[in-house]
């Protein structure tokens, strides 16, 4: 398996959204409704995609898999807890 190479972007529109493209600037497979959504990217960084890396929110094959299929990859931010829904339901009683 070739170790691929990978752009990474920062929405300027959305918090904590990354966008993956295989190369510096290109955003030639990214739909351009994404494109409005995500905003300005911001470059982060240059960066390879190995087997035996890990990425915080990414599954390296996921990556890989949608960057040859699709031509980018989309990381969007885990949804929020609900706090106050966890502590009620917490403080209901038990049958």
């Amino acid at each position: 398996m070739l170790n691929l190479l990978c752009a990474v972007y920062k929405s300027s529109k959305k918090a904590d959204t990354y966008l993956y493209v295989p190369g510096r600037d290109d955003f030639s497979r990214v739909p351009e409704s994404l494109m409005k959504m995500f905003g300005a990217p911001r470059f982060i960084m240059i960066m390879p995609i190995k087997k035996d890396r890990t990425l915080g929110q990414v599954d390296i094959q996921t990556l890989r898999d949608e960057l040859t299929k699709n031509g980018f990859y989309l990381q969007l931010p885990p949804p929020e807890e609900n706090l106050l829904k966890q502590h009620l339901a917490a403080q209901s009683p038990k049958d």
